[in-house]
Formats: C-alpha cells, sequence, structure tokens
C-alpha cells in the first residue's frame, strides 16, 4: 500500500500539546506525505510557524493571512480542503471542537473546517475535566455523527498537573490513524480477522523459560494492515517489546498454552485468521515453583513435552468460509516443509520464508517470502515487513470475495 505523495491539510490549535507537532510534522513529510499546515493564533505561543515551515518546506499559513491583502485573494479556507486528501487536527482543543461542531467560521481554521468536505481525523487533547464536561462530549458526537473520526486522548499526568484521561496520543498512534484514514483499499470492510505475533514464553521455573528470538514485526505489521484496509483487527501476542496497534483489539499471551486458549476462542467468530506467532513447539514437563539452584551440579537434565499445535487444532475446527493462513518459518528445504505443513494443517494459505535468508529471519524490518495457496503458483515476494504484509492480504482478499 504506497501512500505517498498523498496530502494532508495539518491543524494545529492551541494546546500545550502543540509543542509535539513538529516531530509529527517531521514524521509525516518523511514518510513522503505533503503537509500544508494552519496554525492557530493561540497555538503560535507553543510552537514557531519558522519550525514548522522549515520542515513542512512549506508557508505556514497563519490568522493573519484569512483575509490578508496579499493572501485572502487565494481564500485559504477552500483552496487548502479542496487541495487536501486528509484533515487532521491535533492538538485538537475545546474551542475547536465547537467551532467544528457549530460551523463557527470567524478564524482561518474554522472557516476551512466549514468548508471541508474531506476526511476528517481529531485528536482532542485538554484538561481531563474539560474533557468530561458535557459541552465537549455532545461536541465529539455531533462531529462523529457527520463521520469525523475523533480518537480518544491518552490518559496519564496532564501538563496542568491533574491525572487523567486528556493527553494528546503519541505520534506511534496518530500515524497509524492517519494511514489508516488514508489507505484507499478497503477490501476488507465487515470482515473480522484474527492476527497472532510474537513469541511464546515456557518457564522452567519463575525466572527462566524456553523462548525464540521472535520480535513480533511480522504479525504486528499484518494486524495493522488488515485494519487500515478496513478488518475489524484482534491481535493475539506473545511477549514482545513492540507499541501495541492502534484501533485494534489486544489480547496479551505468554505461554503457547495462553495463546492457544485465546486463538481457540477468538476463531469462534473469525472470517480470517493470520497464525504469525512463533510458538513454542515444547515447554518443560514439569514447572518449577521456585528458582532451580544450580548447587555445584555440572550437568541438569530438563524434560519437554510438546505443547498443542495451535494451526492444526484450528484447522481441524475451520468453519465453511473461514479462511486459515500460516507462516512457516524453515533453514532448509523450505517450500516442501511449508506445503506439507498446509496439506497437514488444513492451511488454505502459508506464507515461507527462510530465516537464514538475507533481509528475513527475526527481529529485521524486511521480509523475503513466498505465499502458497492451494491451486495457485507460488509467489515469492522481499521488501519491508509492511510491504509483505499488504502482499499477504491480498491473497487472502482475493480468496474470501471468491467464498
Amino acid at each position: 500500500m504506497c501512500l505517498r505523495h498523498k496530502k494532508i491539510l495539518f491543524g494545529i490549535s492551541g494546546g500545550i500539546a502543540a509543542y509535539k507537532t513538529p516531530d509529527l510534522l517531521h514524521g509525516w513529510v518523511k514518510m513522503g506525505f505533503e503537509v500544508e499546515t494552519i496554525l492557530t493564533e493561540s497555538a503560535e505561543a507553543f510552537v514557531s510557524p519558522m519550525v514548522l515551515s522549515t520542515l513542512s518546506k512549506r508557508r505556514v499559513w497563519r490568522e493573519c493571512d484569512f483575509l490578508s491583502p496579499e493572501y485572502g485573494w487565494r481564500i485559504p479556507h477552500i483552496s487548502l480542503t479542496d487541495w487536501a486528501d486528509l484533515f487532521v487536527i491535533a492538538p485538537c482543543t475545546g474551542n475547536v471542537l465547537r467551532m467544528a461542531a457549530e460551523g463557527d467560521s470567524e478564524t482561518l481554521l474554522g472557516a476551512a473546517l466549514l468548508a471541508n468536505q474531506k476526511p476528517l481525523l481529531l485528536f482532542p487533547a485538554m484538561n481531563c475535566k474539560m474533557l468530561a464536561n458535557e459541552a465537549a462530549q455532545r461536541h465529539m458526537k455531533t462531529l462523529e455523527a457527520r463521520g469525523a473520526v475523533v480518537v480518544d486522548p491518552d490518559s496519564g499526568m496532564l501538563a496542568c498537573g491533574y491525572e487523567g484521561k486528556g493527553r494528546l496520543p503519541s505520534a506511534a498512534v496518530i500515524d497509524d490513524y492517519v494511514k489508516m484514514m488514508l489507505c484507499a483499499k478497503k477490501d476488507l470492510a465487515g470482515l473480522r480477522v484474527v492476527v497472532t505475533a510474537g513469541p511464546t514464553h515456557e518457564y522452567i521455573d519463575p525466572v527462566r523459560y524456553i523462548s525464540n528470538p521472535s520480535s513480533g514485526k511480522m504479525g504486528y505489521a499484518v494486524a495493522r494492515a488488515a485494519w487500515q484496509r478496513g478488518a475489524e483487527v484482534t491481535l493475539i501476542t506473545g511477549p514482545s517489546t513492540l507499541t501495541r496497534p492502534a484501533g485494534i483489539k489486544v489480547v496479551e499471551t505468554v505461554s503457547a498454552d495462553d495463546m492457544y486458549e485465546a486463538c481457540m476462542k477468538a476463531s469462534e467468530e473469525a472470517d480470517v485468521i493470520v497464525k504469525a506467532a512463533a510458538v513454542g513447539d515444547y515447554k518443560a514437563a514439569n514447572r518449577a515453583e521456585q528458582k532451580i539452584k544450580r548447587g555445584g551440579a555440572q550437568e541438569f537434565t530438563l524434560e519437554l513435552v510438546q505443547n498443542r499445535d495451535i494451526a492444526a487444532a484450528l484447522g481441524r475446527r475451520k468453519r465453511p468460509g473461514q479462511v486459515l493462513v500460516g507462516f512457516a518459518a524453515e533453514t532448509q528445504n523450505v517450500l516442501e516443509n511449508a506445503q506439507r505443513k498446509m496439506a497437514e494443517k488444513n492451511l488454505d494459505i502459508i506464507v515461507s520464508n527462510d530465516v537464514l535468508a538475507q533481509g528475513a529471519g527475526f527481529a529485521v524490518d524486511t521480509n523475503v517470502i513466498t505465499i502458497l495457496e492451494r491451486g495457485a503458483e507460488p509467489a515469492r515476494f522481499s521488501g519491508t515487513k509492511e510491504e509483505a504484509a499488504d502482499r499477504l492480504l491480498d491473497a487472502v482478499a482475493a480468496l474470501t470475495a471468491k467464498r
């Protein structure tokens, strides 16, 4: 999914969180977005127009440009909204919520909101008492009823000293929503997609476990891409340091048994299941309740037993029309092993990759995969894990459309 050259109209209003906006803007430019910025008069107390202009490589539209002899003839509130693919306001203060809901067009930002017919994405940020006020809640509901996406603020320590809900979400969360709104491909809309990701930890005693180097990057990329393409997504994740994706239900698990139970429950209503997790094949036959001490022993024997096979269990209980996707991380006979796994576990699609190949493997940002599907020629792809996720979901979308 290529989002380069998409156009964002960025409205910045006068909340303390405005100081974070240069990093947001800089990130979007690095992603290849074109960004025009409207800065309210009060926002200039928190962020410099010069900084934003330098980062965007464009002028910044200020309130003094609204009806000015120099720029007013360009009718910026019309031309900017005509130009944009997406209108984002972050932070969105209580006053801007009111302006948007009531159609107050006394300012450049208010006039742009009134003229706007493009997708609108709002990130309210304010004191927790202001956010809870009936007027702010009413304005948000009004805007949502008109089709705007209003993202809940984060909770935590606020600049005013209060602790509660009202913080501007992280740049990662904002970026997830921006990409979702700009994604024109919504071929998974209406589908419930379950994705597993990350490793499992099979504890030997309270301080030691058996695991693998999986970071969860591939599974998280699939979950994000499915959500961006319109699906209702549940991510079942093993222990991972990755930031949890925005807009997605996340189920935290530790062991293979935890993940098994979560998958069986989620599969009951899933239309698509993507098994991208690197689940441990074995666990300790007897987990010690206390730390095992060395005690001078030169050798230690650990008895292992097999974990339940999640993919095989899902394959046995697969409903008509349900799509089951597996992953096969191999080091030899890569395609043959993947094809055998697909047949034995009743998978519809399997993604095969040689973890020893350059540009593939665990904890890296790229992957080299072969997508195997019943009755189709193998499709090989190399690129970022985000690109690989989109290529896989192309195959999933085509298969669900047939069914």
